[in-house]
C-alpha cells in the first residue's frame, strides 16, 4: 500500500486548552485563518511560510485558534461519528460575492444574441469533461460527432459521454424537485448505464466493503464508510440538502454555492457506488445551484478544469477530511475552478459576440441580412470559415436548441438562396457550403 501523499498536522487542536504549551499569545494576534495573501492553508504547507524566527507548530496552533473561531458545524458525520464543519473567511466571502453578483447581473441574458450561441454546446462541454475527467479516452471532436448524430454509442466511453450528456439535461428537468435517495439513485443510473466499471450496476448502491480511494499516484485517500450505513447516511445527506439554511428561524446560514460543494464532497466521501461516484457528484452539484437560481451553470463546465489537475481535487478532499473534517480546503479549491469556469465562459461569449459582429457587418449591405434570422446567419459565419463543410439538420437542432423541423427549414431556405447546396447521405439530407459562398453572398 503507497503511503500518505501529506504529512499530517503535528497535534489534534482542542481549542479548549488554553493552558497548552502551543498557546501563545503573540501568535494568536499575528496569525489568521488565512495566510497574507488571503490563501487557507493546511500544515504541510504553511510551516514553510511563517515569519522568521517563529515557531512553526505555534503558528500552526494559532492558525487553528483563528479557525475554531469561524466554524459552523453541519449535521453530518464522518464514518468515526465526528461531525464535518467549515468557516468563512472573508476572502472566501468576497469570491462567493463575485460569482453571485455575476448571476443578478445576467451574464447571459434570456432571448439574447450570447444565449444563442451557447444553448446546448456548453452542455456538451460538460458531457465530454466529465467523462474524460473519469477516464474516458474518446477525442472531443468523436465526442461531438455522437452527441449531435444521436448515433449508438460503440465503445464504453463513448457510452459514457452520451450518459453525462443525458445526466445533465436530466438535472434541469428535476432541479425544482427535493433531493430524495431516489432522486441520487436515478441520477448515478442515468450517470453509468451500459458500463461495468467496478462491478457496477446502474442506480444500485455498492454492496462491499472493498472500495479504497486512491490518487492518481497510488497513493491511498480515503477509505468509504461501511455499505450498510449507507441508505441511513444518504438520507441524512439528503435531510441536509433539502433544509433551508437561510439563517432565519434559528437556521445557520450556508451560500447556496458553499451547500452545493459541501454536497458534491459529502457524495465523493460516501462514495455509496462502486462507480460512477464523481459524475454523481458533480451532477448534484449543478443540481442544486440550477435549484438555486443560478441558471448560467448550465453553461459552466467545472469538469473542464477539474480534470487538468486531478491531484489537486484529490488533495483538495483529503485536507479536510484529515484536518479534523475541516471541509473550507475542498471548498476554497471549487470556489476558485468556479471562478476560472466563469472566465473561461466570458471569454467565449466575448469570441462568439466578435464573430456575430463580423457576419453581420459581411452581411449589411445584403438584402439577406433582413431575410435571416441569428442561427442561418452564424451557419454562414461556418460556412465561409470552412469550404466544403457539411451540415445536417441533427446538428443544427443540437447546437441551437431547436425542433429538427425548424433546422431543417432553416437550412431550406438557406438553400433556395444559393447559400448552402443540398444533397442525399443515405436517408439523411445534408447541406454543403460552396467554395465560392463569398462571392454569392456579394451577389445577393
Amino acid at each position: 500500500m503507497a503511503k500518505n501523499i501529506i504529512e499530517k498536522s503535528p497535534f489534534v487542536f482542542h481549542h479548549e486548552l488554553l493552558s497548552n504549551d502551543l498557546f501563545d499569545a503573540d501568535y494568536i494576534l499575528r496569525y489568521k485563518e488565512v495566510d497574507d495573501k488571503g490563501k487557507y492553508l493546511y500544515w504541510d504547507q504553511l510551516k514553510w511560510r511563517i515569519d522568521e524566527n517563529d515557531d512553526a507548530k505555534k503558528a500552526w496552533y494559532a492558525t487553528k485558534w483563528a479557525r475554531n473561531r469561524l466554524l459552523k458545524t453541519i449535521p453530518l458525520l464522518d464514518k468515526n461519528a465526528k461531525y464535518f464543519n467549515f468557516c468563512m473567511p472573508d476572502t472566501l466571502q468576497a469570491k462567493l460575492f463575485k460569482i453571485s453578483n455575476l448571476a443578478g447581473q445576467g451574464i447571459i441574458p434570456h432571448h439574447s444574441i450570447k444565449s444563442q450561441y451557447l444553448i446546448s454546446s456548453l452542455v456538451m462541454e460538460e458531457a465530454i469533461s466529465s467523462s474524460q475527467l473519469e477516464g474516458a479516452s474518446t477525442t472531443r471532436k468523436v465526442a461531438k460527432e455522437i452527441l449531435v448524430s444521436e448515433r449508438k454509442p460503440k465503445t464504453q466511453d463513448e457510452q459514457m459521454i452520451v450518459n453525462n450528456y443525458l445526466l445533465m439535461k436530466e438535472i434541469q428537468l428535476c432541479k425544482d424537485e427535493e433531493l430524495s435517495v431516489d432522486m441520487i439513485l436515478n441520477l448515478h443510473k442515468i450517470a453509468t448505464k451500459g458500463t461495468h466499471d467496478n462491478d457496477n450496476v446502474a442506480g444500485e448502491l455498492r454492496k462491499s466493503d472493498d472500495i479504497v480511494i486512491m490518487d492518481v499516484d497510488d497513493n491511498v485517500l480515503h477509505q468509504p464508510p461501511l455499505f450498510s450505513e449507507l441508505p441511513k447516511r444518504l438520507r441524512k445527506l439528503c435531510d441536509f440538502a433539502n433544509e433551508k439554511h437561510t439563517g432565519e428561524e434559528g437556521s445557520i446560514f450556508i451560500h447556496p454555492i458553499v451547500k452545493a460543494i459541501l454536497l458534491h464532497f459529502m457524495i465523493g466521501y460516501e462514495h455509496p457506488f462502486s462507480d460512477g461516484n464523481g459524475r454523481t457528484a458533480r451532477a448534484l452539484f449543478y443540481w442544486i445551484m440550477l435549484k438555486n437560481g443560478f441558471d448560467y451553470f448550465e453553461y459552466i463546465s467545472i469538469s473542464k478544469f477539474l480534470k487538468e489537475a486531478p491531484k489537486k481535487y484529490s488533495i483538495s478532499y483529503l485536507y479536510s477530511e484529515i484536518d479534523d473534517n475541516d471541509l473550507t480546503y475542498f471548498i476554497y479549491y471549487q470556489v476558485d475552478i468556479i471562478l476560472r469556469a466563469i472566465d473561461d465562459l466570458l471569454a467565449y461569449l466575448q469570441k462568439k459576440s466578435v464573430e456575430y459582429e463580423e457576419i453581420t457587418d459581411i452581411l449589411k449591405d445584403s438584402y439577406l441580412n433582413e431575410q435571416l434570422n441569428f442561427v442561418q446567419k452564424n451557419i454562414i459565419k461556418k460556412a465561409m470559415k470552412h469550404p466544403g463543410r457539411v451540415f445536417t439538420a441533427l446538428e443544427i437542432s443540437a447546437d441551437y436548441d431547436i425542433a429538427p423541423t425548424t433546422a431543417r427549414k432553416y437550412l431550406n431556405a438557406l438553400v433556395s438562396y444559393k447559400i448552402l447546396a443540398s444533397y442525399k447521405d443515405g436517408k439523411t439530407k445534408a447541406y454543403i457550403a460552396p467554395a465560392n459562398l463569398h462571392e454569392i453572398i456579394k451577389a445577393n
